[in-house]
């Protein structure tokens, strides 16, 4: 038996990468579409920086890893740097980073506020979080198919971090109004994900009037995406439900017990506000279903969206964060590794898999309980 060493993504059936990473493009075209027609000047701006910057690592990070050394061609720098352009960058690399460079675009901040009080696009987060999210998040790790991280998330969460406090996630426009211009308020920040914010209707969140990132409030584009890719097969299905389900199992129990403590809060409406808020659709149709960072087999892959669910539940239940998808993303990228390990992973749902995926529900379920109940995370008011 001969052994063939691959990078991912790993296709089971007749395909190409190309094809996939087309297919992600043209589902993430009509969020982008709207993004352009809500904010034109502010999504052209972080879109073109993205796609130059990512595009432009990726094209010099190519050339100087496959580049021969001297010693062995007798030829200038720009010559052999030119030479392993010519054999080793093909579609895939400019796909790829173009992918991670709209995805990038689309979970960044309308605006930043600059000291002087003026308004302008994200230039500098997204300069800074382009180039890191593409150089660690993907080039350190060998390039095309070996990176463990989503590269556009780490980009994210980096230029969040630098820039936050001057992050503008919402102007009027010609879409929807409100008096003024909101600096970080969203739905989750402003505690609709608890209390059933009356600041915004489940019809406005649905439709996008709300305060937020650049693509990600915008539910039906994302649905349409969402339909697109499965129809394609080019998103796993099983990322997906497991995630959603595990998801929407825990807000559950954990709508029930504040409900049980809170009349005023109905479960279900605080249900729809978390399915609503924030980023939860976009990452779970655009960014878990990754086929570079998602694990291979079917029931890893059934745990990795369980666990990414775990961790979006927990972070905005119960840590300071509202927001928990960016970061429960790179969680599951790190567990997805050893959900691949060869001597446990296969493509057989086991007796042992089963109890684990059972057990992983369980479990957090009776934390959610424990902790929304008993523990006083969440208080009558």
């Amino acid at each position: 038996m001969t052994i063939i060493k691959e990078s991912a993504p790993h296709l089971r059936r007749k395909s190409s990468v190309a094809r996939m990473m087309g297919d992600v493009l043209i589902a993430l075209a009509p969020t982008l579409i709207f993004a352009f027609v809500v904010y034109p000047i502010n999504t052209l701006a972080t879109l073109l920086l993205s796609l130059f910057i990512m595009n432009l690592c990726e094209f010099i990070f190519v050339g100087i890893k496959n580049i021969k050394p001297k010693y062995e061609v007798k030829e200038s720098f720009i010559n052999r740097f030119k030479t392993a352009i010519k054999e080793k960058y093909t579609i895939n690399n400019l796909l790829s980073a173009s992918i991670s460079a709209v995805i990038f675009t689309l979970i960044m901040p309308v605006g930043m506020k600059l000291p002087s009080g003026n308004i302008i696009p994200p230039i500098y987060p997204t300069i800074v979080g382009a180039f890191i999210g593409i150089t660690f998040g993907k080039l350190v790790f060998g390039g095309l198919g070996s990176n463990i991280f989503n590269p556009a998330v780490v980009g994210m969460l980096v230029s969040k971090y630098c820039f936050g406090s001057s992050y503008i996630n919402y102007l009027p426009n010609q879409y929807y109004s409100l008096p003024d211009a909101l600096s970080g308020a969203t739905p989750l920040y402003e505690g609709g994900a608890i209390y059933n914010n009356p600041n915004f209707s489940l019809l406005d969140m649905f439709l996008g009037k709300i305060p937020g990132t650049l693509g990600e409030v915008y539910k039906i584009t994302i649905i349409v995406g969402l339909i697109y890719l499965l129809i394609r097969r080019s998103a796993d299905f099983r990322i997906v439900l497991s995630y959603l389900a595990t998801f929407i199992a825990i807000t559950l129990v954990a709508g029930l017990c504040i409900h049980g403590k809170n009349s005023n809060v109905h479960t279900f409406e605080f249900l729809a506000y978390n399915l609503l808020s924030g980023g939860l659709l976009f990452g779970a149709v655009f960014m878990f279903t990754d086929p570079v960072t998602s694990p291979i087999n079917s029931p890893s892959r059934v745990m990795y969206g369980i666990i990414g669910a775990i961790a979006t539940a927990f972070i905005r239940y119960f840590a300071a964060l509202p927001e928990g998808v960016g970061y429960s993303i790179l969680l599951a990228n790190m567990i997805g590794v050893a959900l691949d390990h060869y001597e446990w992973s296969s493509q057989r749902y086991t007796i042992k898999k089963i109890i684990v995926i059972i057990s992983l529900i369980v479990i957090s379920l009776l934390i959610t309980f424990l902790a929304t109940y008993y523990g006083g995370i969440y208080k009558n008011g």
